[in-house]
């Protein structure tokens, strides 16, 4: 039998997705850096920490475009307001997570290459 050579890839993007939802408000660059390094290191290897560090930054992002406009429907309701602009407001909120969620998969592919560096050099 022969021993597996890299890591697991799919273990490496749901921590450094789980690390990424819990650090990336706390302290948000070094949050984000910190999920891509623990997804790039069980990730195992430059390339693989890479795209492991990518997908956890961008698959945050991702359900973050998806629930924050859906927040604003309710909110809606109880500011009356602002009904006539709800679909403008939504397509800013989507694109400003989607602007944030590029942000954090690049500086978590940075930080997977850092992590899947370190890994294989262990």
């Amino acid at each position: 039998m022969s021993q597996q050579k890299g890591g697991n890839l799919f273990l490496g993007v749901i921590v450094g997705f789980a690390i990424h939802i819990i650090l990336g408000g706390m302290i948000p660059v070094v949050g984000d850096l910190i999920a891509g390094f623990a997804a790039g290191y069980i990730a195992k290897g430059l390339g693989r920490g890479a795209i492991a560090g990518f997908l956890s930054g961008i698959l945050g992002g991702i359900i973050l475009a998806i629930i924050l406009p859906l927040i604003l429907i309710p909110l809606a309701s109880l500011l009356p307001f602002i009904m006539p602009f709800l679909s403008y407001i939504q397509a800013g909120v989507a694109i400003l997570s989607i602007i944030l969620s590029l942000k954090g998969a690049l500086i978590g592919l940075v930080g997977g290459v850092i992590g899947g560096v370190v890994s294989a050099r262990m």
